[in-house]
């Protein structure tokens, strides 16, 4: 039935529309497929990093074309960057960036509905870029190679421009840094170290370089990725202690003046297996966890101060077994959930409720199995 549905619509669409927007990456007005409901994910290929676009309908999910970034990524086999955050959208979800690891670039394309133009491409400013950030045109990368750096650029409204003097470096040699991000107040920069199982804040500057760097260690076991949320709050994911069944957890903390994180609340299970990601919806009631090790999903309400609550059973979404379902991200309205699912070689679909629950809306298959792909944003 869903090979039938997909036949129709791109009956619909016309074929030449597709086969154009294959050859080229990029449409010119937008309306044959919508503006807007569009998902994208990144190969991270080692030869040819390409963005893989799909049209949201009410038919489901559908990939209308590829599009190269111009860079080269890692290649691997199954969440070879070991980050969140390689293909984000800008805030205004104008703008989408991809970091291109092997090649230590970012690509930059506008972004009119689910249609791409590709309109810039710079250094990283380091090796090996593994996620980025955005606010109020401020971008800042994050390089894992050697001790790891981020490196501040600005959004001029033609190119991607460094920042003078904005390099700083994480805590030391083979730190692991695997996030990025910025508080909604544009004032804060936060890094997870997945090797050294702590997290660094930097003070953004009025001219966007970063202050010291501040390291919080002795953290819950497992450390993976951060976010922070509409109420200041910083979200973590940790795949809790080596060897535990089920043992990952999710913690919340306030940024201190200082730089220093005050617990809200720390290690609240999330009855799933590796749980390295995590997303926010827009309107900072809910966030999500993908357990990768469990194939899972697990939900928790976020209150006014930050504490998390588990929803219903706690597990609120689940995939086919050895689904592996790494990155995920919520769409821009709020009313769905992606998980970008490297071993099973798809993208799921779950519809969010009013609730916070969610419902199991569609799984969209035909990405390679175990190729390395890295990196997934909606809008």
């Amino acid at each position: 039935m869903q090979q039938f549905s997909r036949r129709i619509l791109l009956s619909i669409l016309g074929f030449s529309t597709i086969a154009s927007l294959t050859a080229s990456g990029q449409g010119t007005s937008g309306t044959q497929t919508g503006n807007g409901n569009a998902v994208f994910a990144m190969t991270n290929d080692a030869t040819r990093n390409e963005i893989v676009a799909y049209q949201r309908t009410q038919a489901g999910l559908f990939e209308i074309y590829r599009l190269p970034t111009g860079g080269r990524g890692s290649g691997g086999v199954n969440d070879p960057l070991q980050s969140q955050g390689s293909l984000v959208f800008s805030q205004d979800y104008s703008l989408l960036y991809a970091a291109n690891a092997g090649s230590g670039t970012i690509s930059v394309f506008k972004v009119k509905g689910a249609f791409l133009t590709m309109v810039d491409k710079v250094s990283s400013g380091g090796s090996e870029p593994l996620a980025i950030a955005e606010s109020r045109g401020s971008v800042y990368v994050l390089n894992g190679a050697a001790a790891g750096s981020v490196v501040g650029f600005q959004w001029t409204g033609i190119q991607l421009r460094r920042i003078p003097n904005s390099t700083v470096f994480l805590s030391g040699t083979s730190a692991g840094g695997s996030s990025i991000t910025i508080s909604m107040d544009g004032k804060t920069l936060a890094v997870t170290e997945r090797l050294t199982n702590s997290i660094d804040t930097f003070k953004i500057n009025s001219n966007g370089t970063l202050g010291p760097i501040v390291v919080n260690a002795g953290l819950p076991a497992g450390v993976f990725s951060a976010r922070f949320a509409p109420n200041g709050a910083l979200i973590v994911s940790e795949t809790g202690p080596a060897g535990a069944a089920n043992g990952s957890t999710v913690s919340s903390y306030t940024v201190q003046v200082d730089g220093t994180l005050a617990a809200i609340g720390q290690t609240v299970p999330t009855l799933g297996a590796a749980n390295c990601w995590n997303a926010i919806t827009p309107n900072g009631q809910w966030v999500y966890t993908s357990n990768a090790g469990s194939s899972n999903i697990s939900g928790f309400a976020i209150a006014k101060n930050g504490a998390l609550t588990p929803l219903g059973s706690t597990i609120v979404g689940t995939n086919p077994p050895n689904t592996g379902n790494l990155d995920m991200v919520v769409s821009a309205d709020g009313n769905y959930l992606y998980t970008l699912n490297s071993a099973a070689g798809s993208i799921s679909v779950f519809t969010i409720n009013k609730d916070g629950s969610l419902t199991s809306n569609d799984q969209v298959t035909g990405l390679p199995k175990n190729a390395g792909f890295n990196g997934i944003a909606a809008n």
